[in-house]
């Protein structure tokens, strides 16, 4: 890990893993059971997401108990069954007058290649997750990173591991932003400049970009995705909320070379979870630049 921080910085928030480690596949649970401001923004061309039209700005309900990043494809939007059945045996959803639901938004990659195409998390899957959900929560090949991969445009024999990965920014009169997420991208990650995970020939690096460019991309449609939370102990609205994840896919950008493909489904959710107030421009680049640390974590994180 070479940035510090984690998304239960955010007070109210816990996380949890399930993984399936033969399978080569798992998902990922932010737990906000005391409910969470949110927003979404969808920037890739091939998403798989459950619960995101409600949370447009002109919609009704602006707040959710929990986030699921899953891998196992559109399979994997079950997860999400088993947190909105975790939280409804302890009585937390929104109210209707006749019974609470639990408001739980999900996002999905595809790992299926990885391990056997039958296997991927189901609502078991999340409902574990939500069991063993905490503060201390690992990093790289566990959870929605487990069967992720880095790289795709000379095809899967070149890609290298990708992860779940996760960074903290303190602002400012005690504001915190952090962000996790877990990566699976077409492109390479890169830092300053510098690839440090992605396609691979013989053992070097080929530059995505460049075989996208010379005409050989391989990448196959919706075999990738990056997804992930930004959170904050900031009070906004879901409209700024909306904002804020809009602009963190900024930070994909900025480590993913190319972010935002027709092949991925980038996802980014935005929580608020406080009552500190701050600048929404500069909350922006925080997340941001958070959201950018988390993917250098992702693959180059804690062993799994």
């Amino acid at each position: 890990m070479k940035y510090k921080g984690a998304i239960s910085d955010v007070t109210g928030i816990i996380a949890g893993h399930y993984t399936d480690h033969e399978g080569i596949t798992g998902c990922s649970v932010i737990l906000c059971p005391d409910g969470a401001k949110a927003g979404v923004c969808v920037n890739g061309g091939a998403p798989g997401t459950r619960e995101t039209d409600l949370l447009k700005s002109e919609n009704l309900v602006d707040t959710v108990h929990a986030v699921v990043l899953s891998g196992g494809s559109a399979f994997g939007l079950a997860a999400a069954d088993g947190v909105m059945q975790y939280l409804k045996e302890r009585n937390v959803g929104f109210d209707t007058g006749w019974a609470k639901v639990p408001i739980v938004p999900a996002a999905v990659l595809f790992d299926l290649t990885m391990g056997s195409p039958d296997v991927y998390p189901d609502s078991k899957a999340g409902y574990y997750a939500c069991e063993i959900a905490g503060v201390n929560i690992k990093q790289g090949r566990v959870g929605a990173g487990r069967g992720a991969t880095v790289g795709k445009a000379a095809g899967n024999d070149c890609t290298m591991p990708g992860g779940f990965g996760m960074a903290t920014l303190e602002l400012a009169e005690g504001v915190i932003v952090s962000a996790c997420v877990a990566v699976n991208s077409v492109g390479d990650i890169r830092e300053e400049g510098e690839i440090i995970a992605g396609a691979q020939i013989d053992g070097q690096f080929i530059n995505t970009v460049d075989q996208m460019f010379g005409g050989k991309n391989e990448s196959q449609f919706g075999q990738n995705t990056t997804i992930g939370v930004v959170a904050t102990n900031a009070k906004l609205t879901k409209t700024q909320l909306n904002r804020v994840a809009k602009v963190a896919h900024n930070g994909i950008a900025r480590a993913i070379y190319p972010a935002h493909t027709m092949m991925d489904g980038d996802t980014l959710f935005a929580l608020s979870m406080g009552e500190l107030t701050y600048d929404l421009s500069s909350l922006c680049e925080a997340a941001s630049e958070v959201v950018r640390r988390a993917i250098i974590n992702a693959v180059a994180g804690d062993p799994e």
